[in-house]
C-alpha cells in the first residue's frame, strides 16, 4: 500500500515512524505534502528519506493507493476531491471542515462516482458503532462536552475574543455551548471529533456541543450522551495529549493509524 500524508506533524511522524517498524504490514510513504519550503513537513521527509511535495500535481506524481489528511481544514478543501475524482482513497482527519454541507456533498459525490474509500476517523472518541445503530431505530439527542486544559485553547481567534486569562484561570470556564454546526468552525484543531459525532448520528444542526477550559484535568475527556429508542449510551473519554500538540488527544493520532490499516482490509470488526 503506497501511502502520501498531507501535513508535517505528529501525526505525520508518528504514520513514518510505525510504519518503517513494519507495523502496518506492507505499507510505504511515498510522499509528504506540505506548503511550502518553511512546511514542518520538509525536514520530517528528509529525516525518513520521503519525497517533500507542494502541490497536487507533484503528490500525483507519486501515485500515492491511500492519501492520509493529517494538515488542516484548508488542506481538505484543496486536495480531497481530486484525489478521490482519481479513484485515490482518503484518509481525513480533520473533519471539522465537513462541517460545510457543500463541501461534504462533493467529497461524498466524488467517492460515490470512482468508487474510492472517503474514511474520516473517530479520532478520539469511542462509540460510533453504537450511535449509528441507534440512529436505525430512532435518536432523540445526542450530546458531547469537550473538556481541556487551558493550554490546549491557546492561540483560537475565537477564544481570544473572548478575552479569557487561560495562564490565570482557578476553575472551568465554558467557551462555547449551542449545536455543533455553529460551535465546531470556532475551533478548527480541537473540536474534530463532534464533527464525526454529527456526521455519524443526527446531523450538525441537531448535535448539542460544549466546550471547556478547566485548569484542573491533564487530560483531554469528552463526554457523549446518546438518547433514542434502543436506550440511553453515556461514554466518558479521557484522553492523554499529544506529545508535541495538547490540542490533540493520543488517541485520535492512533485513530488515524487504525483507519489506514482498515483503508484496504476486507475484514473489519466494529466501526
Amino acid at each position: 500500500m503506497r501511502v502520501a500524508i498531507i501535513g508535517g506533524g505528529t501525526i505525520a511522524r508518528l504514520f513514518l515512524e510505525h510504519i518503517k517498524r513494519g507495523d502496518l504490514g506492507d505499507a510505504e510513504v511515498v510522499a509528504i505534502a506540505g506548503r511550502g519550503g518553511k512546511s514542518r513537513g520538509k525536514p520530517l521527509a528528509a529525516e525518513f528519506g520521503v519525497a517533500f511535495v507542494t502541490s497536487l500535481a507533484e503528490l500525483l506524481e507519486h501515485r500515492p493507493d491511500v492519501v492520509v489528511e493529517a494538515a488542516a481544514h484548508d488542506a481538505v478543501r484543496e486536495y480531497c476531491a481530486p484525489l478521490l475524482d482519481k479513484g485515490i482513497a482518503v484518509i481525513v482527519l480533520s473533519g471539522g471542515a465537513l462541517c460545510d454541507d457543500a463541501l461534504r456533498a462533493k467529497l461524498e459525490a466524488s467517492a460515490n462516482q470512482s468508487g474510492a474509500l472517503l474514511y474520516v476517523p473517530s479520532g478520539g472518541i469511542g462509540g460510533l458503532d453504537a450511535l449509528k445503530a441507534a440512529c436505525i431505530a430512532g435518536v432523540d439527542a445526542v450530546e458531547i462536552t469537550v473538556t481541556k486544559p487551558p493550554a490546549a485553547w491557546k492561540g483560537i481567534p475565537y477564544v481570544e475574543k473572548m478575552k479569557v486569562d487561560l495562564a490565570g484561570m482557578r476553575g472551568p470556564v465554558t467557551l462555547f455551548e449551542g449545536s455543533a454546526r455553529e460551535g465546531v468552525p470556532h475551533f478548527p484543531a480541537n473540536v474534530n471529533i463532534a464533527a464525526v459525532l454529527s456526521m455519524a448520528g443526527i446531523g450538525f444542526d441537531r448535535t448539542r456541543l460544549k466546550v471547556v477550559a478547566d485548569p484542573a484535568l491533564k487530560h483531554n475527556t469528552h463526554f457523549i450522551t446518546i438518547k433514542g429508542k434502543t436506550g440511553n449510551i453515556a461514554i466518558k473519554l479521557e484522553n492523554v495529549p499529544a506529545p508535541e500538540n495538547p490540542k490533540t488527544a493520543w488517541l485520535a493520532c492512533y485513530s488515524a493509524l487504525a483507519a489506514l490499516k482498515l483503508a484496504k482490509s476486507p475484514v473489519r470488526y466494529g466501526t
